[in-house]
Parts: structure tokens; sequence; C-alpha cells
């Protein structure tokens, strides 16, 4: 008993954690449980009946390997750690993803381990289909492309492209995502399972898709291979070339499959057939590569066969609740659109709104500056009546006035006509004047010559007369020695120019000075005419001016024809339009000459 006290006890559980695609759980488990059932656990938790794609793997020395369903857990080669780790991941591929994949858990699980593999380049998948599942992967996570929300730059933090194809390409990520974006754009209206089986179907025809390679040798000697076994059958590759396989066995050809240690043996159903053998080095890999021959090949058969009733009841409940969650979609679809209709008339109204309010603010400003404008019209409405009506007041003023102007410009025009006669007149008279005084100036001369001579003759008369007057008798002696002729007799010459000296000088020179008496009074009146004529010319102009122009009253005047114009109003000239000029003052000198 002591000894048995001694004794450790042992635990009953242990605990696993268990990492799917996207959580991570925990569960604390009995020793004797077996893997099938944590498997139905981790199943149970996640609420996923296609069970049969999916396993547990974990890590053993380097290489994976799938937790046994009919062992237990603790009885495999599973870590050794606390807790232990596991991965819940696809163990099998569906030939048609469309047809075999039931639950939207499926679809999705499937749809994330493909997508890591894609961006892991486990998988390899050309640019072009990488952005288009890219823009399907988007689609799924962020649901319909809106440009409001989605702003450039929201793709920052997705890891959406693989690595070699963002080196294969000298583009920046903008450009990248721009690219993406034109693809996200046209998926609108698809919804997450949508989108996410949309993206499967694409990657279900990738080459690599659903193949788990494994190394291997055809003899001990020869170059390295690679065996890769998928849904469809077993492929031989050459390492560096994954992407076609140089030998394939379908599942529907292969007979057996069975390995004796590291040697391997595919016969084909076709007993004609060559048997095909290859070798692994390792005993694990070997039974690892068995297990999933021999489970592939049941799936491949079970494929071909009528579904079992709980497959049967899962598609039909699934097709029951795609086509609700169709109805649903359409639903929310006509809902949705039906709110953004909404939005949009609530936008428009809420737009006219604002518009009509600004309308209103603008209106009401227009109708303040309308009655200001109103009242301003109004003040000058009535300041330009009241101009209106002085200047109506000033146009009947200014029509009396042209009336009077009209008057006295004919009076203007016939007092000038007759003030052009009159200085037509003056000219003729000065003319006359002239000729007259030229006249006049001659018979001076001549008066004067005459008046000259006869003052001589008197000056001879007067020394003959002083001759004759001497004694007598010398001149009696003379007379007695030369007895004069009767024609030599001066006394008479001496008496009669004595006479002429005394009666016919004095006679003329009284006849001169009336002439000139006469002549001085005819010289004054025309001088007096004169200035009357000037007077009355340049008061006439004077009014002219200050009734047409306001013109200063000491400006020249200028008459047409050969009217006479003041040339100042101090000079004593005048100047016709011929540009003749008379001067007063010399006429007078002249007319006291005369």
């Amino acid at each position: 008993m002591s000894i048995m006290g001694l004794k450790k006890k042992q635990p009953k559980t242990f605990k696993v954690k268990v990492i799917t695609m996207d959580a991570e759980m925990e569960f604390s488990c009995e020793v004797k449980w077996k893997g099938k059932d944590l498997f139905d656990l981790v199943c149970r938790t996640i609420g996923l009946r296609e069970t049969w794609f999916f396993g547990l793997q974990f890590i053993v020395k380097d290489t994976f390997a799938w937790l046994k369903m009919e062992k237990k857990v603790l009885d495999q080669e599973v870590p050794k750690e606390d807790p232990i780790t596991f991965h819940f991941l696809a163990k099998f591929y569906p030939e048609k993803v469309e047809e075999e994949l039931v639950q939207e858990i499926t679809q999705h699980l499937f749809f994330l381990q493909v997508k890591k593999q894609i961006l892991d380049e486990e998988i390899y998948c050309s640019p072009e289909a990488s952005v288009l599942l890219a823009s399907y992967a988007v689609q799924a996570k962020y649901g319909d492309y809106d440009p409001n929300f989605h702003k450039p730059g929201f793709l920052a933090q997705d890891e959406l492209l693989p690595k070699r194809v963002l080196k294969q390409y000298q583009m920046t990520a903008d450009m990248w995502e721009e690219k993406i974006t034109a693809w996200y754009a046209e998926h609108r209206g698809i919804a997450r399972d949508e989108a996410e089986m949309e993206y499967l179907k694409i990657a279900q025809d990738l080459e690599m898709y659903g193949v788990n390679y494994f190394p291997i040798t055809q003899n001990k000697r020869d170059t390295d291979l690679l065996l890769g076994v998928d849904a469809l059958g077993l492929h031989i590759y050459i390492p560096d070339n994954k992407l076609s396989s140089k030998k394939s066995f379908a599942w529907s050809g292969i007979r057996n499959i069975s390995y004796s240690e590291k040697e391997f043996t595919i016969k084909p159903l076709d007993k004609k057939a060559e048997v095909f053998k290859f070798y692994s080095s390792q005993l694990r890999v070997n039974k690892l590569i068995l297990q999933l021959c021999i489970e592939n090949h049941d799936l491949f058969m079970r494929r071909r066969k009528v579904d079992s009733i709980e497959v049967q009841q899962m598609k039909a409940q699934a097709r029951e609740e795609k086509a609700r969650k169709k109805m649903e979609r359409q639903r929310l679809a006509r809902e949705k659109k039906l709110r953004e209709e909404a939005e949009r008339a609530k936008e428009d109204l809420e737009r006219r709104l604002y518009q009509l309010q600004d309308e209103s603010r603008l209106a009401n400003e227009a109708l303040i500056r309308s009655e200001e404008t109103a009242d301003l019209l109004a003040e000058k409405a009535q300041i330009a009546e009241e101009e209106a009506k002085l200047l109506a007041q000033k146009a009947a003023e200014a029509e009396q006035e042209r009336q009077r102007l009209e008057v006295t410009a004919l009076k203007t025009k016939e007092e000038k006509r007759l003030m052009e006669q009159k200085m037509r007149e003056a000219e003729l008279i000065a003319v006359k004047l002239v000729e007259e005084s030229e006249r006049r100036s001659k018979e001076a001369e001549q008066l004067k010559q005459d008046l000259n001579e006869a003052r001589e003759a008197e000056r001879r008369a007067k020394h003959r007369l002083l001759e004759i007057t001497k004694p007598s008798y010398p001149v009696i002696a003379s007379y007695s020695a030369h007895p004069p002729d009767v024609g030599d007799l001066n006394l008479e010459s001496g008496s009669f120019k004595f006479d002429f000296k005394d009666t016919d000088m004095k006679r003329l020179s009284m006849e001169i000075e009336r002439e000139r008496v006469e002549y001085m009074e005819k010289s004054k009146h025309l001088q007096e005419q004169l200035k009357e004529l000037k007077t009355e010319i340049e008061a006439l102009k004077l009014e002219e001016r200050q009734a047409n122009m306001g013109i200063p009253t000491n400006a020249t005047m200028e008459f047409s024809d050969n009217a006479y114009t003041p040339l100042s109003n101090d000079a004593k000239c005048w100047s016709n339009s011929a540009g003749q000029t008379t001067f007063l003052e010399n006429m007078d000198s002249l007319i006291y000459r005369v």
C-alpha cells in the first residue's frame, strides 16, 4: 500500500488547442479519447456536418501527419506539449466545389484555406487570375463597392496577391489596388457566400489545386520525382515542374496500391498494362501516402454513387437554406434599393429644401433690395418729375427765348441789311468825297497857281508902277527921245493889275474861303454820320453776340461783302472784307487839307 501511495497520480484529461482558418479553440479532452472524439467535438463546435473533407493535422519531425480517427489521441505521435496543437484543415478536395460543398461553413473554410495556399504560393496562380481572385476576396470581405466609403488606400492592410506576382511587375501598391478595385466594382450585388464560391470555382481549375506532393524516386538510382495525390488520381511530376504531370493514374484505372517498406506498387486495372513502382525514403511518409490514396479513392467512388440519406438531407436543407437566403437577399436587396431610393429622395428633398431656403433667403434679400430700390426710385421719380417740370419750364422759356431770338435775328438781319446798305452808301459818299476832295485839291492847286501868277503879275505891276512913279523928267526925256508905242505903255497894264489885286483877288479869296467853309461843314456832317453809323453797328453787334453766344463786347466785328468791320473799339479805323482800311482821322485830316 505504501508503494502504491508513492506513485504519481495520472491526470484524467489533457488540453488541446485547435486552430482553424479563422479561429483558435481550446478543449479539455479525456485521456481515453480517440481521434474521432476530438474531431467530432471540433466539428460540433464550429457547426460543420460535411466532416469527410477535413482532418486534424499536426507536425511530427518536420513533416505533417493527420490524426487517425480510430486510435487514441495520446497513443499517436502527437507533440508532447501542453496544450497539444492541431490544425483543422481540409484533407480532401472536391472535384466540383459547386456541387459537393453543401454547407456555407464548409465553403468558407475551403475558401480561406485555398486563398492562403495561393498567397503562400503553394498553388501557382497567374497574375491575371490573381487579380480576379483578389477582387472576389475583397467582395466577400467588404461587400458591395461604395466609392464614398471605399476611399483609395482601403486595401493597404490586406494581403491579396502572391509576393511572386508583386515582384514580377514594376507596379506600386496603389496601381495594384486600382486594378483590383476595377474588378471589385463589377461584383456589385454578389453576397459573401456567392463571392467565395466564385473564388473556389476559379481556383479549382488551377493545376496545383488540391494536390499533395511527396518526393519519390522511380528506382534507387534514378533521379528524384514528385508524387501528386488528388481527388482524381495519382500523378508523377518532375521536381522543377509541378504544373504538368509526367504520368498520371486515374482512380478509376487503378486496381491496387500497395507498399512494402519503401517500395510502392501501383497496379492498373488493365492487367496488360505495366505495373508502376516507386520508392519513398521515409516509412512515415509511405503510410501517409497510402492513407491519402485509400481515402481519396473511397471519396472518388462515393461521388459516383447515390448520395446517402444524410447527404441528401443536407443538400435538401442546403437548397432550402440557399433559396431562403436568396429570397432574403432579394428582400434585403429590394429593401436596400428602397432605402437607397428613400435616402436619395430624402437627400433630394433636403437639397431641395436647402435650395428653397437659399432661394427664400435670396428672395427676401431681393425683396428688401427691391423695396429699397423702389423707395429710391420713387424719390428719384419725384426728383425727376420736379426736374421735368423745371425742364419743361426752361423749355418754355427757351422756346420763348428762341422765338424772341428769331424775331431779334430777323430784326438783326434787317438791320444788318440796312447797315450794309448804309455802309455801301457811306462808301459811295466817301468815294465821292475823296473824288470831290481830289477835284477841289486840283482846283485849289490851280487857284493857288493862278493866285501865284496873279501875285507875280501884281509884283511886276508894282515894280513897273514904281518905275513909272520915279522923276518924270527922265521919263519925259526918254519919252521925248523915244516916244513909246501905245502897245508898250504899261500904265494901263499897271492900272489893270492894280485893279486885279484889289477886286479879283478879294473875290477869288472870298470864293475859296466860302468853298472851304462849305467843304468843312460837309466833312463835319459826314463825320457825324459815320460816327452815328459806327455806334449803331457796335450796339447791334453787341446785342447779337450777347443773344447768341455771349461773346465779350470788345471783340472784333466782321461784315460780309464790302461791309466795314471795327478792328478795335479804341482804334478809329475800319476794315472791309476786301482788306481795305479807312482811317477816319486820316480822312478828317484829308478833308481839312482840302
